[in-house]
């Protein structure tokens, strides 16, 4: 495998890792104000975010790549408000789409197919993480400054349930 997408693809895993230290640090902000809905929400982002982690390092071994685990940075966003972590997740989410393209690009680039279409679950998953987090943020700015609107929104998010990734390698 050309060297830049193993490398990149190993660099996939600490972004992932880390962004799961992001949105436990989310969790933690909305625990703090007792909106257990919205810490629930994000404890599945983290959850998720964690096996992105694993599928990149999973694949990695598949092909015969060396993983190289680096240290993760600690979270280093402040929460003034309960928008600020949904716009910042937003952003986020943003940024790890450029990522996921950056490695596709450079497997384009490579005529790496194999890893194109490895890549191609996780194309998918950043559209529907971009359009939920871009919801949340959208769904705040109408009901979230309002008591029962919040209220609401927070019951909402508590239901959340945890799912696996449906990527099999």
């Amino acid at each position: 495998m050309n060297e830049k997408i193993a490398f990149l693809l190993n660099q996939q895993i600490n972004k992932e890792f880390y962004s799961a230290y992001l949105y436990l640090d989310m969790s933690n902000y909305y625990d703090d104000l007792d909106l257990d809905g919205f810490a629930n929400y994000y404890l599945i982002q983290a959850q998720e975010e964690r096996d992105h982690a694993m599928l990149f390092l999973k694949y990695m071994q598949e092909v015969g790549l060396k993983v190289t685990l680096e240290a993760i940075d600690k979270p280093d966003k402040v929460f003034n408000n309960p928008m600020d972590p949904l716009e910042i997740a937003a952003e986020h989410e943003r940024y790890v789409t450029a990522l996921i393209n950056d490695i596709y690009h450079e497997c384009h680039e490579a005529r790496d197919y194999r890893t194109m279409k490895f890549l191609d679950w996780f194309v998918d998953e950043q559209r529907e993480e971009e359009k939920n987090a871009d919801s949340m943020v959208n769904r705040f700015k109408l009901f979230g400054h309002d008591a029962k609107g919040l209220y609401s929104l927070d019951q909402e998010f508590a239901g959340r349930v945890y799912t696996a990734p449906s990527l099999v390698l």
